[in-house]
């Protein structure tokens, strides 16, 4: 038993021995949408060590969480993705930043490709959305997203949207100064059909803060 186990039968105690250690969900949340180098890891965990992201990854490999692939060719790289059992982790993912976001944040730092994503996903209107009912590409910051809205539900995978309502292409600040900092979309990262496009960048109302 590891020494920093917490030697308790509880479930929540033993996911915590799996992935409670520092960053370890954050790595888990840059692996939801699709395999990522370690280059591509650390640029999005900027502020953990190149030490402790290997000994993190390590870590999770050993749990059956994440397992190292090759890209077939022409890319042929070696990635880091997640196994089953690490995706089953997405729906504690995303109620954790749904918790999470309402909490106070001194943080001037930007937000990951995959952390803008899960905050789009966790701020999501149902009421504002209605009864819209599109499908739009995400091109942020080299990244494609497909992201579905139907019902009054919304859908955000990897990968490129067949027949779009619109396009959306932009870098992560740019589109997180848009959805959450009331900065007005233009035509000029918008394909498509813009009027549907603003409608959709308009479904992500800023969080509350509840006071610690």
């Amino acid at each position: 038993m590891s020494d920093r186990s917490y030697d308790d039968p509880c479930g929540i105690a033993r996911a915590l021995d799996l992935v409670g250690e520092r960053w370890a969900l954050l790595v888990v949340r840059e692996l939801l949408f699709g395999p990522k180098r370690f280059t591509d890891l650390r640029a999005g965990l900027p502020t953990a060590s190149q030490n402790v992201l290997s000994h993190r990854l390590k870590e999770l490999e050993e749990s059956g969480v994440v397992r190292r692939a090759k890209l077939g060719p022409p890319v042929g790289a070696s990635v880091y993705e997640l196994t089953d059992r690490g995706y089953d982790l997405r729906p504690v993912i995303i109620e954790l930043a749904k918790w999470g976001c309402h909490a106070p944040t001194a943080s001037a730092a930007p937000l990951s490709v995959a952390a803008l994503m899960i905050a789009l996903l966790t701020t999501f209107s149902p009421d504002l959305a209605g009864d819209l009912n599109a499908t739009y590409e995400l091109r942020v910051s080299g990244e494609h997203f497909r992201a579905a809205v139907a019902d009054g539900h919304i859908d955000i995978t990897p990968g490129r949207a067949e027949n779009p309502d619109a396009v959306v292409e932009t870098d992560a600040a740019t589109l997180r100064g848009i959805v959450f900092g009331g900065r007005g979309a233009t035509g000029e990262i918008v394909s498509g059909d813009e009027r549907s496009a603003v409608r959709f960048l308009g479904l992500f109302p800023r969080p509350g803060v509840v006071p610690g």
